[in-house]
């Protein structure tokens, strides 16, 4: 049998094998999705480290849309961000040691760990040589086969105490910034001939502006480089239920190593629905650009939009994307937070009108989507923005995913650690009940 022909034959049976009546999963209460009926997510485990809040449950079960809280081992995301913009600084290593210890440092204590963060920063030549030999299109990939290589290189990968964890935490947060930056150089080399640049991180530099050193050099703005920063406190942590954080959870509760761990993390990450989500919200832009010359009007913004959510235009899936989430119901508190400085990096970079026109697709959007699905609660989330923000600071598109990544290790590493260290843990292991029918073998000869 011709080999082409076999796999085509193959992928046809297992079109018919894989159907399941959409009728039995709520006969038989099957959370799909991990999800209860009403949207909320089914309850797997608990933890100290994040709490997603976007609705209060009332007497007789029912939800309540409230304004979007998001707490860091109890801190409220909004008081965090803007205690560290009221003194001008940098703040995701604070935040990075806030997630992994429980506590906020005092002033020795975050000199001393973002000294440790700079110490860890450089690679290894192997790892670096590595990087440059793994010439790719996909930067995830990279960064996922450079975490699992850092297994070769670490003396005791698989040792799971506490001390060791931590070092590793703190590892690979340091890590993660200068593979993407050396990368995205590699791939910029490689794919468009231009020159291939190794930066090496500079001590006096918070980890926001080494990395964009690494990326381009000194062409950045300290504004750029605070609302970097500022990306990464807000995509640090989002509570133990996302994907990716599951998903490290999941592999971690088997007692596995660090590496496997978190390059599953980054598997899922990769994933469009989950951290690619915003490249769909840029794709769109672009699109209703090249629909509507003028962005001062309204109607001409309400037309095109509904002609997106008729699923005529655009990609024809009927989405406005970066409009709702999950959780979030009358808002996201990333998405108020980001809004803030995206409105005081568009005022340096000139880009004002733009920013207006995306403030006016996000009050039409809510307005359109919540009439199409019958319920006034829904909000703009944190990618409808961050493509934006990227797009000021000079971030090429090819990084925007791996910059999620470089901060939700930080989260990654806390649930982890959280993970393998509460009492009475067990390996993670639901149930999916089989619904096939029992069949008789069948000898070779007579099929």
């Amino acid at each position: 049998m011709n080999k082409d022909y076999l796999i085509y034959k193959l992928a046809d049976q297992m079109k018919s094998c894989i159907k399941i009546d959409a009728d039995l999963f709520k006969k038989m209460d099957v959370k799909r999705g991990l999800r209860n009926e009403d949207g909320t997510g089914v309850l797997v485990g608990l933890t100290n480290i994040g709490n997603v809040v976007g609705y209060e449950r009332r007497e007789g079960g029912k939800l309540e849309p409230i304004d979007g809280k998001l707490f860091f081992r109890g801190y409220e995301i909004s008081d965090l961000v803007h205690a560290i913009e009221a003194e001008g600084r940098f703040g995701f290593e604070e935040v990075a040691y806030l997630l992994l210890s429980g506590n906020l440092p005092d002033s020795d204590e975050l000199c001393t760990f973002r000294n440790l963060i700079l110490e860890n920063m450089p690679l290894e030549k192997n790892t670096l040589l590595h990087i440059i030999e793994m010439e790719g299109h996909d930067i995830m990939n990279i960064l996922s086969r450079s975490v699992l290589e850092f297994y070769t290189f670490d003396d005791n990968p698989d040792d799971t105490s506490r001390e060791n964890l931590m070092r590793q935490s703190i590892m690979l947060v340091s890590k993660f910034p200068t593979i993407i930056a050396y990368a995205y150089n590699m791939l910029r080399h490689g794919e468009h001939g231009r020159s291939l640049h190794i930066r090496h991180p500079q001590k006096e530099l918070s980890l926001a502006e080494n990395f964009l050193f690494m990326l381009k050099g000194n062409d950045y703005t300290r504004l750029d480089a605070l609302t970097l920063d500022l990306l990464l406190i807000l995509h640090s942590e989002h509570g133990g239920g996302n994907n990716s954080t599951f998903t490290v959870r999941v592999t971690s509760s088997t007692g596995t190593d660090t590496y496997s761990s978190i390059a599953a993390g980054i598997g899922s990450l990769k994933g469009p629905k989950h951290g690619g989500a915003n490249l769909k919200v840029c794709a769109m832009m672009q699109d209703i650009k090249k629909h509507v010359s003028n962005w001062k009007d309204e109607v001409a913004v309400s037309s095109y939009l509904q002609t997106i959510l008729d699923g005529k235009a655009f990609d024809g899936q009927g989405l406005i994307y970066g409009i709702g989430h999950a959780v979030y119901t009358k808002s996201d508190p990333r998405a108020v937070l980001l809004k803030e400085m995206a409105g005081k990096l568009a005022e340096e970079k000139g880009r004002t009108d733009e920013y207006e026109f995306m403030k006016l697709i996000e009050r039409t959007a809510i307005e359109l989507v919540g009439r199409s699905k019958g319920r006034k609660t829904f909000c703009a989330n944190v990618d409808f923005y961050s493509g934006f923000v990227y797009d000021m600071i000079g971030i090429p598109m090819d990084i925007y995913t791996p910059l999620f990544a470089m901060a939700r290790i930080v989260g990654w590493c806390a649930h982890r650690n959280e993970e393998l260290n509460f009492e009475g843990r067990r390996i993670i292991r639901p149930a999916y009940k089989c619904v096939s029918d029992d069949r008789d073998y069948v000898d070779l000869r007579s099929r």
